[in-house]
């Protein structure tokens, strides 16, 4: 029998009716940096009700509707503009987590767009003030290799980074650069004339293993996950940037994002003379209240084969990111982002975030 679901729809601004998706969680976004370049525009966005998607592959455009928007993931290399947005994030009964890309290319003059080191760690710690500890999640994404940049060099600008954010983060997110799988970086790299290596297996495993030992030297005890890798290390675990367990804990008193992440909220066991009166399931998330939760599988089969982020819908477009990274894998071209941003700053409260 046919589904009689009928599709949503929401008015326009110009009074037209139209098909619109209804995420329960949005990503802001894989595909660029709004926080830094597009606050103001997205939280306009947010006060309508929607924003305009338009698909990069068959460039049909999409609707996204803010009704049923319970949790925010933003990914950000400068999110202080966030900071004047939070109160009112958490007023629509809408949680965040933000995903900061807090690298040190300042000497090799990798990412030239963005702000000074301390003052992006600053930023950081201004984030997690607000929004408590667990909220901020630190990734050096992507972890370069050139001739000027050896991994004793990358442990050394870990450490640095690392002994400043002790107490304001739980974790360290990372990634190997992928060069000659990205056609974008590669062609990126080579138009910036940046000399830059793939990483080997071997080159790998020792930065790791080298990485676990600085953890535990240094006693930051971070919980330290790569980024869509195939490899496995020990004492690192595969990341969930859109992550389930994360948003229950900051959100498990919302009952609609629980019912859509399939989450259970249950009382711990009661210990009797032997022992509790069952186990925990292994999946168990302990919330620390005297409950736990499980959940169902979640992950978003549509990401990248190593990728194990949850379902969500992205906001982004590429080709908009002003901060001008040598290796951007989102820009075809530092010329074509700079055009789209033009166009935005034209007509910065636009239904897309090109303004076109």
């Amino acid at each position: 029998m046919a589904s009689t679901q009928t599709k949503p729809t929401i008015l326009l601004e110009n009074g037209t009716t139209v098909p619109c998706h209804e995420p329960i969680i949005i990503s802001a976004s894989r595909s660029t940096d709004i926080p830094a370049f597009y606050c103001d525009w997205f939280f306009h966005r947010l006060r309508v009700g929607y924003s305009a998607w338009t698909n990069p592959f068959n460039g049909v455009k999409m609707y996204i509707s803010y009704a049923k928007t319970r949790f925010i993931v933003f990914w950000s290399k400068n999110p202080r503009p966030l900071l004047g947005y939070l109160d009112e994030l958490k007023d629509k009964g809408i949680a965040c987590y933000i995903q900061y890309s807090l690298n040190d290319y300042e000497e090799e003059k990798l990412e030239k767009g963005v702000r000074p080191l301390n003052e992006r760690i600053d930023t950081f710690k201004l984030l997690v003030n607000k929004l408590g500890l667990g909220s901020v999640i630190w990734r050096f994404d992507p972890l370069m290799l050139t001739p000027d940049i050896s991994i004793d060099k990358l442990l050394k600008k870990i450490e640095n980074i690392g002994d400043q954010l002790k107490g304001y983060t739980e974790k360290l997110v990372f990634s190997f650069a992928d060069i000659s799988t990205y056609r974008k970086v590669k062609t990126n790299l080579e138009a910036n004339n940046i000399a830059a290596f793939d990483w080997t297996e071997e080159q790998m495993t020792e930065f790791a293993s080298r990485l676990v030992r600085l953890n535990k030297i240094k006693g930051w005890d971070y919980k330290l996950a790569t980024c869509g890798e195939k490899g496995r290390y020990p004492g690192i675990e595969p990341n969930h940037c859109i992550d389930d367990e994360l948003i229950i804990r900051r959100a498990y008193q919302d009952t609609t994002l629980m019912k859509f992440l399939k989450a259970e909220i249950m009382p711990m066991p009661v210990p009797v003379l032997f022992g509790e009166d069952k186990p925990l399931p292994n999946s168990a998330i302990v919330l620390g209240n005297g409950y736990y939760v499980t959940r169902g599988d979640n992950r978003d089969k549509g990401q990248r084969e190593f990728c194990g982020c949850i379902k969500s819908k992205d906001i982004g477009q590429y080709n908009t990111c002003i901060h001008m990274c040598e290796y951007c894998y989102a820009n075809t071209s530092k010329q074509a982002a700079a055009i789209n941003y033009k166009c935005h700053k034209e007509n910065p409260r636009s239904e897309t975030i090109t303004g076109k």
